[in-house]
Parts: structure tokens; sequence; C-alpha cells
């Protein structure tokens, strides 16, 4: 019996639905979105990846003049991959633009066609190496600004230093997310769009529009082609932190039942498991995270997990940035599967048997297009 999930939107994120009247005349222009699980094979994230982009032909000459026609993507080096699929999805090309490094490590870049007057799009996720992927998505805001682009989105993936979000140890600390929303800012952009922030409070930080795109209903139209008897999920809170983020996932699981790992974190990347707060012995455990680093919180919460008698372990989350020990940790046994999305690019060494990696593109693209076309964003996620 497959789980049974239910995602209402006006554009059916399954392919299945139809687009509201404001925004349905430009629904040719986009490619379709598949039905999970079709086209899955081994990709070039290394695992098997699903959500995969319809391609469809470029816009034409008529096309071009219409809305479309006033709206760019550009992609950084972040995430090259992940850009060309938002791009395929809307059914345009990626703009282009001359990204180039000095002797000295300096970035330099230059857009090779106009924007001016246009909606611009800047794909450009701040995984590591962070600092280099923050400044060139400055450096590029920077160029669109001065190109007299009519509006500038940060289309930002994964939101580095967004765990830096407040003091947590007596003061004395920088609050690197605030910092890195006014310089975004500051720089030019005039919105963002984020995919699962580490904490919502992040939002409160950019003083021009944020939109907020989560990544669960990717990972949940996933879950829903798995031969699970909806009875046997619980869904597990890695932490008191994200129990809000699970008790949202459960909701969506045919309101499956919620677990909380209890979780005393001694300092960064470090932590101890004290014990579990829930019932998941004959279980198969769903545990949800934002992100996984080094994985130290989701390993030790699998083992806990194990030690109280569940069944399987899953563990789902958005953001793979899977530093080391990582790939070590999660390919160790503990894992029945671990299910992320390519928010961040997945090289091919920290790949392993267990990982499967989602596609986002369709879910970026159509609220790319959203935005441009002054739709609802929030009614995909409803």
């Amino acid at each position: 019996m497959a789980f049974f999930v239910k995602i209402s939107a006006p554009c059916s994120l399954a392919g299945h639905g139809t687009t509201s009247s404001s925004s349905g005349s430009s629904r040719s222009k986009r490619g379709l979105l598949l039905p999970v699980g079709a086209g899955a094979g081994a990709g070039a994230y290394g695992g098997r990846q699903y959500s995969d982009v319809v391609p469809v032909p470029a816009l034409s000459q008529a096309q071009a003049s219409s809305s479309g026609g006033r709206l760019r993507i550009f992609s950084g080096t972040a995430n090259p991959r992940l850009a060309q699929e938002v791009a395929c999805y809307l059914g345009m090309e990626l703009g282009r633009v001359k990204i180039k490094r000095f002797a000295d490590g300096e970035l330099y870049v230059q857009l090779q066609e106009s924007v001016r007057g246009c909606d611009v799009f800047l794909v450009q996720p701040t995984c590591p190496p962070a600092n280099e992927n923050l400044m060139e998505l400055l450096i590029m805001i920077d160029a669109c600004r001065r190109a007299s682009a009519k509006t500038i989105t940060a289309v930002v993936p994964y939101f580095g230093y967004a765990r830096a979000d407040r003091k947590m140890r007596g003061g004395r600390e920088s609050i690197a997310a605030k910092l890195v929303a006014n310089l975004i800012t500051e720089a030019g952009a005039h919105r963002v769009l984020a995919c699962d922030l580490h904490s919502g409070q992040s939002i409160g930080y950019f003083d021009i529009p944020v939109d907020h795109v989560y990544g669960q209903p990717v990972i949940l139209d996933y879950l829903a082609s798995k031969t699970i008897c909806p009875d046997e999920v619980v869904v597990v809170s890695p932490d008191v932190g994200g129990v809000a983020r699970a008790r949202t996932f459960a909701k969506k699981l045919s309101d499956a039942p919620l677990a909380i790992v209890d979780k005393r974190r001694q300092g960064h990347n470090q932590s101890e498991v004290v014990h579990l707060i829930g019932d998941v012995r004959g279980k198969v455990a769903v545990m949800v995270d934002d992100m996984i680093d080094t994985a130290g919180t989701v390993s030790q919460g699998a083992e806990l997990l194990h030690r109280e008698g569940a069944r399987a372990v899953y563990a789902c989350s958005t953001h793979a940035v899977l530093n080391p020990p990582a790939v070590d940790r999660l390919s160790s046994g503990l894992f029945q599967e671990v299910i992320v999305t390519n928010t961040v690019p997945v090289l091919h060494h920290r790949t392993f048997p267990q990982l499967t990696v989602l596609s986002v593109a369709n879910l970026l693209g159509e609220t790319i297009w959203r935005v441009h076309d002054d739709c609802s964003v929030s009614s995909i996620f409803q």
C-alpha cells in the first residue's frame, strides 16, 4: 500500500493539475512535470534522480515578444546543472555570462546580453566554498543592477550562514545570517527566492521580499511511490528545533505519528543524543531535517532509533552539504535510504548506494514563473 500525498496547487507538482487563469496562457512555455519515478536512473548526481525535467523547445520569436521575453535566467558557477534544469522547465536558455577569476582570486563578471528592463533571476546557492559562491552572487547582482535590469531576484537554493541566526553562547558572536541578508540587499537585489531556510525567522532579516520555497513536496512525492503501509510510518525530528518541520511533514504523510530525538549540542558540528520521545518499535522511521552536513545528528539519531526497535530508518533532507565524515556515516548501514535534493550539487565522490537525489528544478522553475507573472507562490505548498 503506498502513501497518499495530496498537493493542492493551481499547477500540480505531479503534472496533473491546471493553472490559474492569470498564468494559464503562458503554461505552454514551460516544461511538463513528470510523475514521480519517471525517468529514474543513474544520473550526474550519482544516485537515482526523480522529478526529471521534460525538455521543450526554446521560446519562438513570437513568444519572446510576450511577457516571457522580459524574463532572464543566469547561473553562477555553484550549481550550473540545477540552473540548466530550471531553464529547461521554463522552455528557455540560460543567459550568457562571463565569470572568471584573476590570478589573485578576484572575481570578474560580465553579462553578455542585454537585461535592460528585464526581470532577472540569478541561480546561485551559497554552498561550499561558501565565501567564494556568496561573493560571486553579490558581484552578479551588482552587474545586473548596473546593466539596468528592472528587477533582480537572487535564487539561492541553499542559503549559507543560515545557522548563524542568533546568539547562542552568551554573546560576542556574529549573527551572520543577518549580515549576509544585508549584503544581498545592498548589492542591489529586489527579491530573494530561498529553499528551506534553516529557521523561519531568517526571512525577517531581509528588508526585501523573500519567497520561501519548501523542498518537502518533492520528497513527499517520492515517498508516495514507496510500498510502505502508512500505519507503519513514524516521522522523527532529529532535534527539538526541527519539531515544527517534522510535524508539517508528518501531517502530509497521512497524518503519521511524530517522535523527537532529544539532543544536546556541545558545539558546532558536535552533538550528543540523550533519549527518544515517542514510540518507534516495529515502525519505519523517517527522519526529517533541513540539511545534512557532517551527518552526526542523523547518524546518532538512527543508532538510537535502531536501539528503540525501529524496523528501518530513512533520512530525508533538502540540502546535502555532506562534509566529511558524512558519507562514511550515512553509508554505514544505519539507513535504508538517504533522500536529498540537488539544491547543493552532490559530487561523484560523495555518492553511495543508499543515496537518492531528487531534482527541485521543476519546483524552482514554477516559483520563478509565478514571481515573474505576479501569481501566488504560497498556493504551490497548500
